[in-house]
């Protein structure tokens, strides 16, 4: 595992988190934009910016290396912050699995006491639906048995790393069903799931496109949608445009499971559907975090 480094490389300062990641932060959602400056987004950050940690480990279970980005939501995280995954979608990546404005919005919400503390940290998971789709490459089990000690180790996390949420967006969406449903098998449940237009479809003819499973039975036996009991009392959050090719699917695991928050509104696979519903989300997981005061 890489190592922790020094305080420079832990904690990256306000300024040079702008300076020498720009392009990290645009895919945490800190874009310049086509006529942006970068004196306008520090500016525009003001005081209490989000820290972007960007990170380079070595996973046993995925067997290879795999990028982090941890989104903090202010220079001086508290010890022991909660953290929440965030799972990317299809042919994604940790660098890009975030929704734009989302880090902005965390950083602004903790500075002004509507949101606790928390963090956000992504991985790359390839493209197996966050599960062993091929012997030797367990993205679920890097979540479940490795994320924690990593976590651990740079003071993030609970007592022993683990992450008290999970969100996804897409193939992350169902990932993120699917890691709350693990947690729940091994006897420590997450504080909640966060599921944004998740990859649930209803035909094994539409899944089988994707290759993420060997055949229909253990897509089946690990699809959200028919193992909604398997969630037990996990409170669940799920957002999804009623123009994307997953609303069907959302909305029979609205019916089926009966989420804490459930929403459906105009919108698309995309961007510009995920921003709007970013304050929501960031809400759902507010009210279920641990509640840690900052350093």
């Amino acid at each position: 595992m890489t190592g922790v480094g020094t305080s420079r490389e832990r904690l990256l300062s306000r300024r040079s988190a702008l300076i020498a990641g720009a392009a990290g932060l645009a895919t945490a959602g800190i874009g310049v934009g086509a006529g942006g400056t970068l004196d306008r987004v520090i500016g525009a950050l003001g005081a209490d910016e989000p820290q972007i940690r960007h990170e380079r480990l070595h996973s046993a279970a995925r067997g290879r290396d795999v990028d982090m980005v941890t989104i903090l939501p202010s220079h001086l995280p508290a010890k022991n912050l909660p953290v929440c995954l965030f799972l990317h979608g299809l042919r994604g990546s940790a660098h890009r699995a975030f929704p734009s404005g989302l880090a902005t919005r965390l950083a602004s919400g903790v500075a002004t006491g509507s949101l606790p503390p928390f963090a956000f940290v992504a991985l790359d998971g390839g493209n197996n639906y966050w599960h062993e789709n091929h012997i030797g490459d367990n993205p679920m089990a890097m979540l479940l048995d490795e994320v924690p000690r990593w976590l651990h180790t740079r003071g993030l996390g609970d007592a022993t790393g683990t992450p008290f949420a999970c969100a996804g967006v897409s193939m992350g969406g169902f990932g993120a069903l699917l890691y709350a449903r693990r947690r729940q098998e091994l006897g420590h449940p997450a504080n909640a799931v966060a599921a944004i237009s998740p990859g649930l479809l209803m035909s094994w003819r539409e899944m089988s496109t994707r290759r993420a499973f060997k055949n229909n039975a253990e897509w089946a036996a690990l699809d959200p949608l028919r193992n909604t009991d398997k969630l037990n009392k996990t409170p669940i959050g799920i957002w999804c445009g009623t123009e994307d090719h997953f609303i069907e699917g959302t909305r029979k695991f609205i019916r089926l499971a009966t989420p804490e928050v459930a929403h459906t509104s105009p919108g698309g696979h995309g961007d510009s559907f995920y921003r709007k519903i970013v304050p929501d989300v960031l809400t759902f997981l507010g009210k279920h975090a641990p509640h840690t005061p900052q350093a």
